[in-house]
Formats: C-alpha cells, structure tokens, sequence
C-alpha cells in the first residue's frame, strides 16, 4: 500500500484500537508507525499488539514501524487528608517529605531530588500547570510557595518543575524493565522521555545497544537549550509539545517547534511533531478548524511525521482521525506554495561524498524525466541523506536488513523494501527497477535514479550514482557497472 503523500502519520494504540481488525483499519486509513505507550497497559497487552502488527505487516508486504514510548519518572504529589482543596491565589502552601496526609496548606511531594535542586524563585507547577507555585523559601526537605494564581490541588496529581535541572536520570526502575522487554519482543524505536541532558541519551544508548534507535522527546526546558548536543547523541526526536507548553510560555512553543524540525532536517534526522493534533476527534468526528492548520504547518515545516495520541488510542473516531491526518496530508503536499516553501527551507551543509551523491541525485531527478530516486543502503544513513533533499519524486530504499527497512519507514518520503544481498552494481540497478515496477511508482519506459556504494555489502561507502531505465533489457544490453 503506497501512500500518495511523503510525511509519515503515527498512530498510538491502546484500549480503542488495540484489535486487528482496528490496528489494520488505522493502517488502512494512513498510519505508517504504530506507538506503544508504555504509561499504559501491562507487558501482555503491549506483546499482543506487537504480534498483531508483525502479522498485519507480512500480510501487506510492507515494513512497519513500531515506536515504543517509555514513561519516564513521574513528579506526584501526596494525597490529602480530605480529597481535593482549591487555593486562591497569593495562599501560602508548603511542600515537604512528611508522609502525613495534607491539607489546604501542605502536603507529601515524595521526590527528595526536587528540594535538593530547587532554589527561592523556581516554579513549581501542579495539575498540567493548572496552579502554579513560586517557592519563596526552601531546604532538604521542604520548599515554602506561594501561589502565583487561583487552582485546585488533589490526590497524586503531577508537578512540573521548568526552572532547574532535576537531578533524575531519564529512566526510572519501570522503564529499565519495560526497555529490556521492548527490546527484546523487537520494537524499531524507543522514544524517551524527561530528557534533560545529552548524558541521559547516551545512557539509554548504553543499555539498548543496536537493538532499537532512540527518538528522543523534547519536553524540557532544559533539553531545550541544549537541544544541538541532545540531537548530536539521538537518532530522532519528538517535539512533545505537551510538557513543553507546560514548563515553558505556551506562546514559546512554535519558534521552538519550528527550529528543532529545522535542526532534525539539517542533521538528516527524523522528527516527530505529537501532542493534541487533532484533539477534538477524541470525542467528536470532524476536527477544528484550529487543529487542521496546526497538522499543515507541521507538513509545510517539512517534519517527517505527525502524530496521533488519545485520539487513536482511546477515542471515539480512531480510523477517522487517521483518515483526517492522511487528507490534510495529502491535500498540503499537492498545494504548489508546499513545493516552495519545502525548496526555500532546504539549507544543508555537503561535505562527503554521500552528501554530494544525493544531492546529484536529487537534482537529476527534479531536472531530467525520472521517476524515483532508489537507494540501497545497510545502515539506513543514506536514504535519510536523500530524505534530507526532500526531492519531488518518490524515495525507495533498498536493504537487505529488516530492522533498517522498518526503522527508515518512519522518514519522510521513503518506500522501503527489505531485499537480498547483492554483489554487483548492475544487478543492484536490476532490483531497483523490479521494485520500482512493483510498487507501482515507475512504469517500463520510465527512468530512476540509483545510488549504492562500492564495494557492495559495506556501510557508508555510498560513491555510485547512475540514471537506470526500468526495462531490464536495457539494463542488461548496457556496458556493465
């Protein structure tokens, strides 16, 4: 099933679609990734599902991606003595390690890493940022605040702290296990979250290995400003724009949304934008107007994927709401100011070999008659080169390696196929034409362009181009390669 638009649509699962006939209806109606949140369901449910899309994909012949989602550790306050207590604003509240059940002026914020970073001045904020408290004294064990505006405060809701760098690691004791077992069942992407630091990625890289590539989200401040060092160490990112707009001015997070997909696109690296796209389909059939224009400016940035949450995982309209994201898609990319603006945005620094190939390859492509840029790759790094051009025409990559076909399905613009070794550049060329055939994307009169590497069957060697016809005849009555 080859889609007629480049950005990839992810899809999480979870109590509304978490059947195969649901999970192949949300394939059917567009999605390309499928999500596991593993803030939800236990390891059972999580393995069936990825049973079910492993089936799903041989059936359609065609790899998927499956991005598990860790939880990260969760700030929770205590619980109160008498349920829920709503605080006006300038109230004194006090935060402390004393079990004891709290009141309208204290309560337990189990978590001693926060009173060892805070300072007098940091915010804390409770419920989404519903309440936000300005702590005016604090110690070892407690932190005195003040709230800056009228909310209520209850049972365990979560605290956000934006202003310091808590001394957490990313992975709590839950996601360590949930890591081993996701790695394990064989999951392509493992997204993390509560990074605060390039040092919390590079742990995660330590314990996942080759197993899975790591999508980092960006949903803290201070991930934010060293946003350049965290992409250094990730394989992609998620632009997790719901504890962003949280912890920083919710006005700050398109800038911010804008250049870290400008930031992924440079470094040749995927980026999702997630996080209440189309969020009235939770509930409702149609989106707004609102959320159809949030989806197209993610396109029109030139991210590689956008992303469903509880809209596909546990509303009303699951198929629906990835039908919509696949027509807004759709009907973005056929627009010409797309082309345009996708062109003007294209700001990439060449210095290798493989730079200079897919970038000949893509301007071969978009100046000569020719269908579809095919590469073969092992590692998957140069046809997120040539998903980097974001060229005009269909990108197909070849690979012997069923991981990197599944893993490069999230990138923009890319059909992947998992095929043989080969030996021989001609024989290369022969296999991309079949494929090119095969997915419907050229016909036998038509041309593609090839990119390999020379000496075959080793990464990063990319240093071969050629304008192939897709009639095998004429590949093979051509002088050899």
């Amino acid at each position: 099933m080859i889609r007629k638009r480049n950005i990839k649509v992810v899809a999480t699962l979870g109590p509304a679609s978490s059947d195969a006939d649901t999970i192949r209806a949300l394939y059917e109606a567009g999605a390309d990734v499928f999500r596991l949140n593993m803030s939800h369901g236990v390891h059972d449910e999580i393995a069936e599902r990825h049973r079910i899309i492993r089936a799903l994909e041989v059936e359609m012949g065609r790899p998927i991606a499956i991005l598990a989602d860790l939880q990260g550790p969760k700030l929770r306050c205590g619980v109160f003595a008498d349920g829920k207590h709503s605080l006006p604003s300038g109230a004194a509240f006090r935060f402390d390690l004393d079990p004891t059940p709290g009141d309208a002026t204290r309560v337990c914020l189990p978590h001693k890493e926060i009173f060892e970073a805070l300072e007098p001045g940091a915010r804390l904020l409770v419920n989404d940022g519903k309440l936000s408290m300005r702590v005016e004294s604090c110690g070892a064990d407690f932190a005195q605040c003040v709230t800056e505006n009228a909310g209520d405060i209850s049972d365990r809701k979560g605290v956000n702290v934006p202003d310091v760098v808590l001394p957490l690691a990313a992975l709590s004791e839950k996601d360590r296990k949930d890591l081993e077992f996701v790695c394990d069942l064989g999951v392509d992407w493992v997204a993390l979250s509560f990074v605060q630091r390039p040092e919390d990625v590079i742990e995660a890289r330590a314990l996942i290995g080759e197993r899975a590539a790591i999508m980092v989200k960006i949903e803290k401040p201070s991930a934010v400003k060293v946003f350049d060092e965290i992409l250094e160490c990730a394989d992609g990112i998620m632009v997790a724009r719901g504890d962003l707009g949280v912890e920083m001015p919710i006005h700050a997070v398109p800038p911010i949304q804008k250049r870290l997909i400008r930031g992924c696109r440079k470094a040749a690296k995927p980026v999702i934008v997630a996080t209440q796209m189309l969020e009235s389909m939770i509930e409702s059939p149609v989106p707004t107007r609102a959320e159809v224009s949030d989806v197209a400016t993610a396109i029109y940035e030139g991210a590689d994927a956008i992303m469903l949450s509880a809209e596909s995982a546990a509303g009303q309209y699951p198929a629906e709401a990835v039908a919509m994201m696949n027509a807004v898609a759709e009907e973005v990319e056929g627009d010409e100011t797309y082309r345009a603006i996708i062109e003007a945005s294209r700001h990439v620094e060449r210095k290798t070999m493989a730079d200079a190939i897919v970038h000949a390859a893509r301007e071969l492509a978009e100046t000569a008659d020719v269908r579809a840029i095919c590469c073969y790759t092992h590692s998957g790094t140069t046809a997120a080169l040539v998903s980097r051009e974001r060229p005009a025409v269909p990108i197909i990559a070849l690979t012997p390696f069923e991981n990197t076909a599944r893993r490069l399905s999230l990138s923009w613009g890319m059909t992947c196929a998992h095929t043989g070794t080969v030996e021989r550049f001609k024989m290369a060329v022969v296999n991309a034409a079949r494929a090119a055939r095969e997915m419907g994307l050229a016909g036998i009169d038509d041309q593609i362009v090839v990119t390999a590497g020379v000496p075959f069957n080793v990464s990063g060697t990319t240093n071969i181009l050629r304008v192939a016809p897709c009639d095998e005849s004429k590949i093979f009555s051509a002088e050899p390669a």
